[in-house]
């Protein structure tokens, strides 16, 4: 199954052809304590690209910024922009007490594609990223200024990351019944100590045709093995070690479930001779409903060795393992949705799509708590 960074893939529906693994660069500078120097960034870079890579991921406030003006030096370094598909992202704020810097209204994302455009070095964005939803503006404005952004021509496309999904939907509705440009993708976490994607993202973006770009595939580095555990925490040199007092949960990884997970990861890998990190890779990259996985690097050894996730296929057998030491709790309503109710919803009369090698039978009276009456009666 070896997948070639060149073996490009259009992205959700539309005629956008990205490379199966994007490079991601929240890593590109120094300046939050655990990236990488411009000369290593560089390096990462180049390697990517030589690779047959087109897809780049940042942010306009990765690294404060840093991530961004490197990439642009980069990128017109080397004269490679009509090759790429280059993506940003605006929401968060950079100026404390400015209600407006940051969010994702009209005013804000007019003023963050600008400086993105200015620290990126190019006049246009080709996947324009709302970083995460803000509990404020109406999914009116949002369509409405990222079409507009569409037809000046300062971006291509947009997609949505850390929204919910009911927002997704309402959006791309709202931008099919207007006749305005529409989201192409999702970037959501994903992995296996992260799968709570697969209850409402992933069938929603199979049915509104969007793809999805994972982010943290490895779990900010937890997946790779080098953490080893020490009662509920764990030590190890890493992004995860430097920030476990920064107080956000996303770097939070050292729980009981997510070293089960890993030691069941760790075991398969051996079985396959592979390093954990090109397993965990492996999974997320073979989803359903996943496109292009964005992985990160802090230096080229890094991405050498996640570049070579593709060459083999996880056995049935082994993959069952992972499914079921990560699998998520059916939580309401979501059991509604899976044995047996859907057997009951049809009668019996029918395969369900969940399970198509299973019939299920009409259920009894006592299977809704009522006592089946006697035959005599």
């Amino acid at each position: 199954m070896t997948k070639s960074l060149d073996s490009y893939v259009t992205l959700g529906r539309s005629g956008l052809r990205v490379s199966p693994l994007c490079l991601g660069t929240m890593t590109f500078g120094t300046e939050w304590g655990w990236g990488s120097e411009e000369s290593v960034a560089q390096q990462v870079f180049d390697k990517y690209i030589d690779a047959g890579g087109n897809f780049i991921d940042t942010a306009n406030v990765y690294t404060e910024g840093h991530s961004e003006e490197l990439l642009g030096k980069f990128i017109a370094d080397t004269g490679v922009r009509d090759r790429l598909v280059l993506a940003t992202k605006f929401t968060f704020n950079p100026e404390p007490g400015n209600p407006n810097g940051g969010g994702n209204g009209r005013k804000n994302i007019y003023r963050s594609i600008e400086d993105s455009l200015r620290r990126l070095k190019t006049d246009y964005i080709d996947l324009y990223w709302q970083h995460a939803w803000d509990t404020v503006t109406p999914v009116e404005e949002v369509v409405s200024t990222l079409n507009d952004l569409v037809h000046a021509g300062k971006i291509r496309h947009y997609g949505f990351s850390d929204t919910p999904a009911w927002y997704v939907a309402r959006a791309k509705t709202i931008a099919e019944k207007d006749g305005k440009d529409g989201l192409i993708a999702l970037q959501l976490e994903y992995s296996l100590v992260e799968r709570n994607i697969e209850r409402e993202y992933v069938p929603a973006a199979q049915e509104l045709g969007l793809g999805i770009t994972p982010w943290s595939p490895l779990a900010g580095g937890f997946l790779t093995g080098k953490y080893k555990q020490r009662g509920e925490t764990g030590e190890g040199q890493g992004r995860l070690e430097i920030t476990k007092e920064a107080g956000n949960p996303i770097f939070h990884r050292f729980t009981n479930r997510n070293w089960e997970i890993l030691k069941v990861l760790v075991d398969v890998a051996n079985q396959l001779e592979r390093p954990p990190s090109q397993v965990a890779l492996n999974w997320v990259s073979t989803q359903p409903g996943v496109t292009s996985t964005i992985i990160g690097a802090s230096k080229v050894s890094q991405l050498e060795d996640n570049l070579r996730y593709a060459e083999f296929e996880i056995p049935a057998e082994l993959r069952k393992r992972l499914d079921e030491v990560s699998a998520i709790e059916p939580l309401h309503p979501y059991g509604f949705y899976t044995p047996p109710f859907q057997g009951w919803i049809s009668g019996g009369t029918g395969l369900e799509p969940w399970a198509p090698s299973r019939v299920y039978e009409a259920p009894s009276r006592e299977v809704f708590g009522v006592k089946a009456a006697a035959a005599s009666e």
